[in-house]
């Protein structure tokens, strides 16, 4: 089954950047997470995404990276749980034989003031966006350690640098990414692996387009190039950093200029 499976690598078009790459992308339903997993795989990746609960988003995301000649894959998988996590990173393993590139992006938010905020909110958000990295992470890590390669992109955001009024928790939860990136990217750098952060600033998903428009109107006016980044921006910065190898341990902002 798994040499089966390792055809489909050969068959990739040779000449796209990441052939015979796999890729694993936490949230890849929706939003970021689902652009992410469109454009690896149309720069040539074999895509294993997870998601929790939202099947038909994640069937349309398959549809789509299937319709433009790629392979793609999905698992449910709640990465804020070890057993998910490794179970995730297992069948990656034994449907495709290796895993070239991890994208850790599952993300929630439960925003209020501190005053208001329960433990509970606390802990969803920290388990959530900060521990699934550690999770996924600490599943894969070996497996990339003896093969000498890997590209590990942990998705935080200008909340974790700059803070946002509300979102203690994502703040807290984003900055620690920030810190996992660079101490891991010491750890493995001379082995071949590279670790670094993608920062988004506001970025047109489902949250933002909820917003009252004059909310909207308000972020816009204070962002140097005067509108909202697109998800296929934060995509590309991901292809970018997969197919660096003499960048490690970095911050890469994608905010239109908003924090420098």
């Amino acid at each position: 089954m798994v040499e089966l499976q390792r055809d489909e690598l050969v068959k990739m078009d040779s000449l796209k950047p990441l052939a015979g790459k796999v890729a694993v992308v936490t949230g890849a339903s929706k939003g970021i997470g689902a652009e992410i997993a469109k454009v690896l795989a149309r720069n040539g990746a074999i895509v294993v995404g997870s998601y929790l609960s939202s099947p038909s988003a994640m069937e349309d995301v398959l549809k789509e990276i299937e319709q433009e000649g790629g392979t793609s894959f999905a698992l449910k998988a709640d990465v804020s749980i070890e057993e998910d996590s490794q179970k995730l990173i297992e069948e990656t393993l034994k449907r495709y034989g290796k895993i070239d590139i991890l994208v850790n992006n599952a993300g929630i938010t439960k925003d209020r003031t501190f005053r208001k905020m329960s433990r509970q909110e606390w802990e969803q958000v920290i388990n959530v966006n900060l521990n699934s990295a550690f999770n996924t992470t600490s599943a894969v890590i070996n497996h990339m350690l003896e093969q000498k390669f890997g590209r590990i992109i942990n998705i935080s955001s200008i909340i974790g640098q700059a803070g946002g009024f509300g979102q203690t928790n994502y703040s807290a939860s984003k900055a620690g990414l920030l810190g996992f990136t660079k101490s891991l990217a010491l750890e493995t750098a001379r082995n071949g692996i590279t670790v670094n952060a993608i920062c988004p600033g506001f970025i047109e998903t489902e949250m933002v387009a909820a917003m009252p428009d004059n909310v909207k109107d308000a972020i816009i006016a204070k962002v140097p190039v005067q509108r909202l980044g697109s998800t296929s921006e934060i995509a590309d910065a991901v292809v970018f950093l997969a197919q660096s190898s003499y960048i490690t341990g970095q911050e890469i902002n994608v905010n239109g200029g908003l924090y420098m």
